[in-house]
């Protein structure tokens, strides 16, 4: 209900309260229009109003009918029952057996969420009203969804963040960019970060961290570069993480003297790489036949406490032939076996490559000879370079012994 006063105010109270209001109301002679004087419930003084003119009670009622349409909206709290939906009553079922009822009630809510019910933000308003969660209950909620990966996770996230008894600290805005950045949506992450800088905190280590591998992944260079700099001038510690994610933002940009440069700075400070980013390195290199920078690499992974597999062995000796080093990709895969390191079939491929262009068909069977006494079967890849090899010199028997045997090893 409301009370229409000047043209310009309006106070919503109970039908009740305005008709016990009527007999403190005196009229004067003012052109019709009634005062409201000092002794009104309403409250005026206490609520630091001034007293006011009320028109006719035309304008009453209108002015009722106005506060009735922007009276704030609700949320329909209905209890769930068992008009739900099969999928619905699965997932509610699932929910922990452990979690305390109002983390349970908030849950099922979600679980059935419906526009028509009202907004998010209005859900977990009534929540916060009736169930007056602390901030461990918010996490078990958020904890649950980002199990689920359901969908609303990240809309129940973000309103948590401004939620009074969730007590939002860096490490949750954080928790969320990193989430948005795994799914490369940066336009959200980046609003997210705003966000936390207009609260007033400060980013950290673990914040200017998952930004710079936000912006790597998503060959964002100049970003990437921008924010590992402000790391450098806030004096932040730079880890084997932060590292990490520029090499590779240098690697995805075709920059790798940059990255490579990194991983001298990273040494320098006895702080070691991870094998997937030396892999990226290598392979960066390789693609391109630099074996000098391969050879680089590979040196410095090993330094890094990295032990060499097949598929690193078979980099180096890609990028060898690549830069028509053949006897250096022969011996990177001698020394492989000679290690220790089981050959897969991309290196036998890559050695045969290097023999059939040196055209040395007598040593690649000795080899092969060599590798089936110690057990080792000829995969598609070699299986079919082989064949098409032997094809090539016109020795068509051969070929269908080679294809035959490698037939033969798919059924076993």
């Amino acid at each position: 209900m409301g009370f229409t006063v000047c043209n310009v105010f309006s106070c919503s109270t109970q039908t009740s309260i305005l008709s016990n209001t009527i007999g403190r109301i005196h009229q004067y002679p003012l052109k019709g229009v009634f005062f409201l004087q000092k002794g009104s419930i309403f409250g005026y003084c206490e609520l630091g109003f001034k007293p006011l003119l009320a028109v006719s009670n035309v304008a009453v009622q209108n002015g009722i009918a106005e506060n009735q349409a922007n009276e704030k909206p609700r949320y329909k709290w209905v209890k769930i029952g068992s008009d739900i939906s099969e999928e619905q009553k699965h997932a509610i079922l699932k929910l922990p057996p452990k979690m305390i009822n109002r983390c349970k009630a908030l849950m099922q809510q979600i679980i059935c969420y419906s526009l028509e019910k009202g907004s998010m933000s209005l859900l977990l308003e009534a929540w916060v009203k009736s169930m007056k969660p602390e901030r461990n209950d918010w996490l078990v909620v958020l904890k649950e969804l980002d199990r689920l990966n359901h969908p609303l996770y990240f809309e129940v996230a973000e309103l948590s963040l401004l939620a009074e008894s969730f007590e939002a600290n860096v490490r949750d805005y954080t928790k969320i960019i990193h989430g948005y950045a795994k799914q490369n949506r940066l336009k959200e992450a980046e609003s997210v970060l705003l966000s936390m800088k207009t609260r007033g905190f400060t980013c950290d280590q673990v914040t200017l961290t998952a930004l710079v591998h936000m912006y790597s992944k998503a060959g964002n260079l100049e970003m990437a570069e921008d924010t590992f700099e402000e790391m450098r001038l806030l004096g932040v510690p730079l880890d084997k993480r932060s590292f990490g994610s520029m090499i590779m933002a240098y690697v995805r940009a075709g920059k790798l003297s940059q990255g490579e440069a990194l991983l001298k700075e990273m040494e320098e400070q006895e702080i070691y790489a991870g094998k997937e980013v030396y892999k990226a390195l290598l392979r960066a290199y390789s693609m391109i036949g630099d074996s000098k920078g391969a050879q680089r690499v590979f040196d410095t992974l090993q330094l890094g406490g990295v032990i060499p597999d097949a598929t690193i062995c078979g980099l180096l000796m890609n990028a060898y032939i690549m830069s028509g080093q053949l006897s250096e990709a022969c011996i990177t895969f001698e020394n492989m076996r000679r290690v220790g390191i089981e050959s897969n079939d991309k290196c036998i491929a890559l050695l045969l490559t290097a023999y059939e262009t040196e055209n040395n068909l007598s040593k690649a069977l000795d080899v092969l000879m060599d590798l089936e006494r110690d057990g080792v079967m000829l995969g598609r890849e070699a299986s079919e370079l082989l064949a098409r090899w032997f094809k090539r010199l016109g020795v068509v028997g051969e070929v269908e012994l080679v294809l035959r045997d490698y037939a033969s090893n798919l059924v076993h």
